[in-house]
């Protein structure tokens, strides 16, 4: 374990400064890249204005940058953040190299709520929060609630339950949202876009909302990183050597699942983020999770943030879904990582 502390240190004192590197590039990138090209003096200029007492934007690069541009790079920062995080915690908590954020019902639940409140034009709102966000969030994590009352005996949390149980409600809630699109054709292609995942309506209060569920989500599993690693070995070792395995589990199943429900509500579904980013994580710092985690993080910012980029830039001025981006980098992925885990089992 100490020699494993020590390999995955030497490597995260490397890879998180070159990461962050990278995300600042990536950043400036993004900010600077669209359907209209913006100049690096523009950028900086218009970044100069957010500072206290800066004036408001008097150019058309300006308003481009600060209205549109900068709050989108930073929402795709904190969902790729959010999603990745979140897959973290997943595969540990099922023991599993294919779990992803996704499995106890939370894309299920929050397209139910999200086409819910398009096709019904619901007006209900909260703090910032508008309907459809607001829907996705709530029926999400009512969908995650109903799994785990349906999966818990005798009072033991178990695993193997959670997941063949979310699966069937994800499942049956699916064909719910399919009876919708079907009745509602009028509404399909804005549903399908949303499904499909987007930041094309991104805003300043989306990045509010989001930004506590990061930055908590992000202490609180770095405050849980020990309980992750000693997880990864087994119930039994975890409990032997301290973790009160019991709550641990039910805390990180909350915390995944906020996260993951948080990032949905603001921008779709969004697959393969939480699938891929732990395993690339992983090979480049190790699996220790006080430098897995924030590593995740900021690499499923930097994977999200260049989707972004080419979603709104490859067939300019019509915007690609972020889902088919992720999808099409994902699929190989997968396909990559079932070998690999079939060729471990033989």
């Amino acid at each position: 374990m100490n020699d494993k502390h020590n390999r995955g240190d030497a490597r995260g004192r490397f890879w998180l400064p070159t990461l962050l590197a990278l995300l600042i590039l990536s950043t400036f990138l993004s900010l600077g890249w669209g359907s209209t090209e913006v100049g690096f003096a523009d950028v900086m200029t218009a970044i100069g204005q957010l500072k206290p007492g800066g004036e408001d934007a008097e150019t058309s690069a300006a308003n481009i940058i600060l209205r549109i541009r900068l709050p989108r790079t930073i929402l795709a920062l904190l969902i790729g953040a959010l999603l990745a995080i979140s897959g973290a915690i997943m595969q540990v908590f099922f023991r599993n190299v294919m779990a992803g954020p996704y499995l106890v019902g939370v894309s299920s639940g929050a397209s139910l709520g999200a086409v819910l409140a398009m096709l019904c034009g619901w007006g209900i709102r909260w703090w910032k929060f508008s309907p459809v966000p607001l829907a996705a969030f709530v029926f999400a994590l009512a969908t995650v609630g109903l799994v785990y009352l349906i999966n818990r005996r005798r009072g033991r949390l178990e695993t193997e339950g959670l997941l063949l149980t979310g699966i069937a409600i994800a499942s049956a809630v699916s064909a719910v949202v399919s009876l919708l699109l079907i009745m509602s054709r009028d509404s399909v292609n804005k549903v399908l876009f949303w499904l499909l995942g987007s930041l094309s309506a991104a805003r300043w209060e989306h990045v509010e909302i989001l930004l506590p569920y990061a930055v908590i989500g992000l202490v609180v599993a770095l405050l849980l990183s020990r309980d992750l690693d000693l997880l990864l070995w087994g119930d039994v070792t975890g409990a032997a050597l301290g973790v009160n395995v019991e709550r641990s589990r039910l805390v990180l199943l909350i915390l995944a699942s906020l996260m993951t429900a948080a990032a949905v509500s603001v921008s779709g579904v969004i697959g393969f983020v939480g699938l891929m980013v732990p395993h690339i994580a992983r090979f480049l710092v190790g699996v220790m999770h006080r430098t897995l985690i924030p590593a995740a993080a900021i690499l499923g910012g930097i994977l999200l943030l260049w989707a972004d980029i080419l979603a709104r830039t490859v067939w300019a001025p019509t915007e690609l879904p972020l889902g088919a981006i992720t999808a099409i980098v994902g699929a190989p992925f997968l396909v990559y990582l079932c070998t690999r885990t079939g060729k471990r089992a033989k």
